[in-house]
């Protein structure tokens, strides 16, 4: 089987990349810098040149304060480059998995969000998200799309290893106490993408199981890692967001559970992550 992945230089991507080469299949792994998928000439000549089985499409601009300032690059990427990425893989027959994000809800709910709740967008980020979304159906129905939420692995920016950084050089961090999602490892997305490959097509949202706030997943961090940084909970108004947060955006897991994949909790995929960085704290 030949799996072709978009942004494969992102810390899903290079997970991804990983566990598919561990099981000996043929993985073309494209970086940002090797293809633009915005251009839709250099998609349909890498979807020729590879005739990939399988298309997993991670490439996506996911900055979220860039976003609303670079609204066209934001458009041009997540909406037109994942329309260009569907559209060419479909045209040599591969199927097609599209990553996507917790952002295309509003984030007001207090329940998980459903796969088939409502899309409402608050940033760019996550409209833009959600044209990626509808413009792949256009393409097919027989399409795969995998949300995701606050995601962190061993490669790239993302918050574990920010608080591990500030929490050795800092006494004190104020964390935001009143946004709720699901911390997920990268690791444990990329295992999920793979079971996917012989699911049937549909939204399926993909992340560890519980949820908890930015805060309690810092002093947890902490914590687990033996760290002696004081954290603070302060409110989303006293952090003072460029741009807004979703407040709630944890995700309902029952379409992915119902294939048999079985999400472990955020805690036990966190400690995972640490031992492997070499920060695991063993507890008395």
């Amino acid at each position: 089987m030949k799996v072709l992945i978009t942004g494969a230089g992102g810390q899903l991507g290079k997970e991804l990349t990983k566990q598919l080469k561990e099981k000996d299949m043929t993985v073309i792994a494209l970086t940002r810098s090797m293809l633009n998928i915005a251009d839709q000439q250099a998609v349909r000549h890498a979807m020729r040149h590879f005739r990939p089985d399988i298309v997993v499409s991670a490439a996506a601009y996911t900055s979220v304060d860039q976003c609303e300032t670079e609204t066209e690059k934001a458009y041009l990427v997540n909406g037109i480059g994942a329309y260009y990425t569907a559209l060419e893989a479909k045209n040599v027959g591969a199927d097609v998995l599209h990553v996507s994000t917790d952002y295309v809800f509003d984030g007001q709910a207090d329940v998980p969000y459903q796969v088939d709740a409502q899309a409402d967008p608050q940033t760019i980020y996550g409209k833009s998200k959600k044209l990626g979304e509808e413009l792949i159906h256009l393409v097919s129905d027989e399409v795969k799309i995998i949300r995701t939420s606050w995601l962190y692995g061993h490669e790239g920016h993302n918050f574990v290893n920010t608080i591990l950084r500030l929490a050795e050089t800092k006494d004190h961090l104020r964390i935001v106490n009143d946004q709720i999602g699901s911390p997920t490892y990268t690791k444990d997305v990329a295992q999920a993408l793979i079971h996917l490959f012989d699911q049937k097509a549909g939204i399926y949202h993909v992340s560890n199981r519980a949820s908890c706030s930015w805060f309690e997943f810092a002093s947890e961090i902490v914590a687990a890692s033996g760290l002696s940084t004081t954290i603070e909970p302060i409110s989303t108004e006293e952090y003072g967001f460029q741009t807004p947060r979703p407040a709630y955006s944890v995700l309902d897991l029952q379409a992915i559970e119902a294939t048999g994949w079985q999400p472990r909790h955020w805690k036990d995929a966190l400690h995972e992550y640490l031992q492997k960085e070499g920060r695991w704290h063993q507890h008395d």
